[in-house]
């Protein structure tokens, strides 16, 4: 994820006043609140300061539980706006489904037994699939407020060590590995088992990258589904409309919904929510008028017998009917995905209290009317709607199956994000659209490929039945993969026993198992489309990591404390150490400011810097920028500065949020400014406790004969920091190319060939960091991978 960091103008290099406001202090701010009140700082005699040198590098602070991603808590006030919001946004797909659901189930007029059973089906399946599985069990398996099986997967592996981690984000992971003591012993086992075979460690891998693949999979074809869907009624009013109108029609809206997208969910939902709630409240009263003029007894089929009975007497036909009665609970994937955008209490209260009573009696009235007429199977909702209610019933059904795809572009958003933080995509801009719900985001470049995508899908297909062929088995796949990875976490997780988990497992692997082998005969009819596409998708995803982890492994050998490479002779020069030729390092008058990504170890610049060159700047600044998953750091948490075991080097770690920018006039002169303060308030804070322990003890005269040394060394610090700054500063970045090793097999050298085509396309660039070119100087240097 992009950080919003932006270095501005040079300004004067003399410029030391702080900032002294809550938004503003030290050149970070709060985006849209610039203003800087200036304020002195307080006199300080350097004369009666000092402090000792320390031999090694110093902990640079990262190990924060702050910095830790959590879930965000809520108020009840922001829970309720938030299920709000969450009804135009999630429930457009499942919500929508009444549409079709019984169209694509009969291929004829069924008999009141078949409606009976169907419809048992249907109300079972939106029970069993949706509120008893994803509402009150798998939205609990969240990766600290983030859904879809790949924060799944996520949160086994802070439990389990079943993957390899990124070095530069080791310390913005929680590990929670539970002690061994304290598992039973099959669990135990259970554990063991996965973390010592490398296929089940693998086979969780491509389960996680896959279901991300499939759920952006139906992220094209879901907006293209229901806005063709929804055009397409237009028919109804219109009999002889053009089909090439009905596609100019669908892909102008089409390109609409996705120019939209960058206001927001809280923006959006102003215009989805409403829309979405009549559509529900319209169904649900239609249902109620059906029942209640028709045949109120189809309410048998909330007895699951009936659904049974179905499937006994249908055997072939019936299992190949359950790919229409899975269209009721398309979607769901979607509601997992999205509960970082809405959280799992606003979710679970939208669905019980609203959307699941609205579905029931939805599908009740419909099969109500059915059982009375019918033919009326073949287009139900609007053949259920009562007399005068058409052109209103129809307008409301083509805005909602308009915002149907919301969900899933929403979640294509919300899965993108997450599998960049672990390194499966190349890192692009993330726009956090809200400071008060922290999961709402918006990624550009994904959104234009995604409209690119559903425009051509709608144009190629040009109808919902091979549309419709296509859907539904990714759904399938992805909520089967939710079962097995969430059966996981609730052991190794919530350490839960086995056979608690054994026989709920066993059910819903099941219902998954079911609905999937009749989805897959879709196959040749169009779902190869989206198993493609989803294969696509997860090579690409795989092959970045399967790179990255190479790349991680090469850079291995540099990720070392400084004493590693070079030590501090007793004269005071610097030296190579012996591994690397005990040469002696050159002194470079000025202030070296090297980029610093991983902020804990020595940066791969320095090292190949001055390995290569066998020269240091007088002063040396590790820089690092550390994004964290909040809108705004506040002031004293925002910069942590520590020294390393070389002379006159430092470490500064500017921690801020996504809303946070940097706009200092110089970044050198921040830099300058919170080093000196570093330097001197270490110096308060060792006189202050020498001090209270020479009175403690009644011994100050060994305190005073330790003054002077004390005050030579901090003087000398500011001295020199003094000196390096104002002669001359330098912006110290490195180019790491990576080389294929001789000897690697074709296959091998073929991915990483192509790992490295997308990685060089992909990299930031340092233009794009607003600093005085001509004070740059970047190190290029080769890894063999």
């Amino acid at each position: 994820m992009e950080p919003s960091i932006q270095f501005a103008e040079q300004a004067s290099p003399s410029a030391r006043n702080h900032a002294s406001s809550h938004d503003a202090v030290g050149g970070v701010v709060r985006l849209r609140s610039r203003t800087q009140s200036q304020s002195h700082k307080r006199s300080i005699d350097l004369t009666k300061t000092g402090e000792y040198d320390d031999a090694e590098d110093e902990d640079a602070g990262l190990r924060n539980e702050a910095d830790y991603k959590r879930s965000q808590s809520f108020s009840i006030g922001q829970i309720v706006a938030l299920a709000y919001q969450s009804i135009g946004v999630i429930y457009g797909d499942i919500g929508t489904s009444p549409l079709y659901v019984f169209s694509s189930t009969f291929t004829e007029a069924p008999t009141h037994a078949d409606l009976l059973g169907a419809l048992s089906l249907v109300l079972w399946s939106i029970t069993l699939m949706v509120t008893v599985k994803y509402v009150l069990i798998v939205l609990r398996a969240d990766n600290d407020g983030e859904g879809g099986t790949f924060s799944t997967y996520s949160l086994l592996s802070r439990y389990a060590n079943i993957s390899n981690r990124d070095p530069r984000e080791e310390s913005l992971v929680r590990m929670q590995r539970h002690d061994t003591n304290d598992l039973g012993r099959s669990t135990k086992n259970i554990r063991s088992g996965i973390e010592n075979s490398r296929f089940f460690r693998g086979l969780l891998k491509i389960i996680g990258v896959l279901s991300v693949s499939m759920v952006m999979a139906d992220g094209v074809l879901t907006p293209a589904q229901s806005v063709l869907g929804a055009v397409q009624g237009l028919s109804v009013v219109k009999s002889d409309i053009d089909k090439s109108t009905i596609i100019g029609v669908t892909c102008a809206i089409l390109i609409l919904l996705f120019v939209v997208q960058p206001l927001g969910i809280s923006k959006l939902t102003i215009i989805f929510s409403p829309i979405v709630m009549v559509w529900l409240l319209l169904n649900a009263g239609f249902g109620v008028y059906n029942l209640a003029r028709y045949d109120y007894t189809i309410l048998k089929a909330f007895n699951p017998h009936y659904a049974f009975e179905y499937l006994i007497r249908n055997k072939y036909h019936g299992w190949r009917s359950l790919g229409g009665i899975l269209l009721a609970f398309t979607g769901v994937e979607a509601l997992f995905a999205d509960i970082g955008a809405f959280s799992r209490h606003a979710i679970q209260l939208s669905w019980l209290s609203y959307a699941y009573p609205c579905l029931l009696l939805a599908y009740s009235g419909q099969a109500a009317y059915i059982s009375e007429h019918p033919d009326a199977y073949s287009n139900p909702f609007f053949k259920c709607a009562p007399q005068g209610w058409l052109i209103f019933s129809l307008v409301v059904a083509v805005a909602a199956a308009i915002v149907a795809s919301q969900a899933m572009i929403t979640a294509t958003f919300q899965l993108l994000t997450q599998i960049m933080k672990l390194s499966y995509f190349p890192q692009i801009r993330v726009v956090h659209t809200s400071t008060t719900y922290h999961g709402q985001l918006y990624v550009p470049a994904v959104n234009w490929l995604l409209m690119v995508g559903t425009v051509l899908v709608a144009a190629i297909y040009n109808n919902t039945t091979s549309l419709g062929n296509a859907y539904g088995v990714c759904v399938m796949f992805v909520t089967f993969f939710d079962t097995c990875m969430v059966t996981l976490v609730a052991m190794l997780v919530w350490r839960i026993k086995p056979y608690f988990i054994l026989l709920p497992a066993l059910l819903f692997a099941s219902l998954d198992g079911a609905y999937l082998s009749s989805a897959l005969t879709k196959v040749p009819d169009g779902a190869w489309f989206t198993i493609l596409l989803a294969t696509l998708l997860a090579s690409i995803f795989i092959l970045w990591r399967f790179g990255k982890e190479k790349q991680w492994y090469a850079e291995a050998s540099d990720r070392f404390p400084t004493t590693h490479f070079v030590r501090t002779r007793s004269d005071g020069q610097l030296q190579l150490t012996e591994r690397f030729g005990d040469e002696l390092v050159g002194s470079m008058q000025g202030f070296g400011i090297f980029f610093d990504k991983a902020g804990e170890t020595t940066p791969i610049v320095f090292n190949q810097f001055i390995r290569k060159l066998v020269a240091a700047p007088t002063v040396i600044v590790f820089f690092h920028l550390r994004p964290l998953d909040q809108p705004f750091v506040e002031p004293e948490d925002r910069y942590s500065v520590s020294r390393l075991a070389i002379p006159n080097c430092y470490r500064l770690v500017v921690r801020h949020g996504y809303m946070d920018e940097v706009i200092t006039p110089n970044l050198a002169s921040l830099i300058f400014e919170k080093v000196r303060d570093h330097i001197v308030a270490r110096a308060l804070d060792r006189e202050g406790e020498k001090g209270a322990a020479a009175s403690a003890s009644g011994v100050e005269g060994s305190e005073r004969d330790n003054a002077s040394s004390r005050n030579s060394t901090t003087s000398s610090r500011l001295e020199a920091l003094e000196r390096a700054y104002h002669h001359k500063v330098l912006y110290i970045t490195g180019k790491e190319q990576m080389k294929i090793s001789s000897g690697t097999n074709v296959l091998r050298r073929f991915f990483l060939h192509i790992f490295l085509f997308i990685r060089e396309n992909t990299r930031t660039k340092i233009a794009s960091l607003d600093i005085p070119m001509d004070k740059v100087i970047e190190v290029g240097f080769v890894k063999d991978i």
